[in-house]
């Protein structure tokens, strides 16, 4: 089908541009003058951070439109849940990666630092989310109360995002989605900077694509499963 092989296109795509972006993050842009190779660094960590923000916006603007009356439709819920999965990863990723840059630049693996607090408060709020998910097995039920965990859950974005503004932090403030939008970083730097944006950002699209299809036949499974034990209930009777 057309569609597929444009899915699995999008997914080559994001690949290439991945490795293109750790090629010219690693042996192509220069040290920074601070920094030094630790900059290196910089062309994944907001990358991923923002693909975990991406993420959560879209498990929100999913679970706005099933709560919606008008706009109610189970593949909206199927699509926050799938998006809700791919963010807890990417902020794990985040949260390890930070982990990685402290180690040389603080001096220890972690601090309870606003930014790392708050990032690790976002991870546990959507892996409760998942759970809860879990723990309900009425399928209505639980996509109105998942819907509503994500909205609540998705209030610490912005509190992660500001934190470095709002409270004195040994994280350094945001180089590119800054208060003055003015990207702190130039040059080939910059391009290797916006080419991980990109890639991440693909990267995304396809994950939740294939994660959403593996959703909805499961989902499909779980009907016929249920109709199948229903129609053996009903042969006894």
């Amino acid at each position: 089908m057309k569609s597929d092989r444009a899915v699995q296109g999008l997914g080559l795509v994001a690949v290439l541009a991945i490795v293109a972006t750790y090629i010219l993050g690693l042996w192509i842009t220069p040290p920074a003058a601070v920094m030094g190779n630790l900059v290196r660094l910089l062309y994944i960590h907001p990358p991923v951070a923002w693909v975990a923000y991406l993420a959560y916006g879209v498990t929100s603007v999913a679970s706005i439109l099933y709560l919606w009356k008008r706009t109610r439709d189970p593949r909206w819920d199927l699509i926050a849940a799938s998006s809700a999965e791919i963010g807890v990863v990417f902020t794990a990723l985040t949260l390890l990666t930070g982990s990685i840059w402290g180690r040389p630049t603080w001096g220890v693996w972690w601090t309870w630092d606003a930014r790392l607090t708050t990032t690790a408060l976002l991870f546990l709020l959507y892996v409760g989310y998942l759970a809860l998910r879990r723990a309900t097995p009425d399928v209505t039920q639980r996509s109105k109360r998942s819907a509503v965990a994500a909205l609540i859950a998705f209030i610490d974005v912005p509190i992660v995002h500001q934190s470095v503004v709002w409270w004195k932090t040994l994280h350094q403030s945001a180089t590119v989605f800054n208060a003055s939008l003015s990207p702190k970083v130039h040059g080939e730097m910059a391009w290797t900077l916006l080419l991980g944006f990109i890639a991440f950002s693909l990267a995304y699209v396809w994950m939740l694509i294939r994660r959403y299809q593996i959703a909805v036949l499961i989902s499909k499974r779980q009907e016929i499963l249920l109709q199948g034990a229903l129609d053996e209930r009903m042969s006894t009777v």
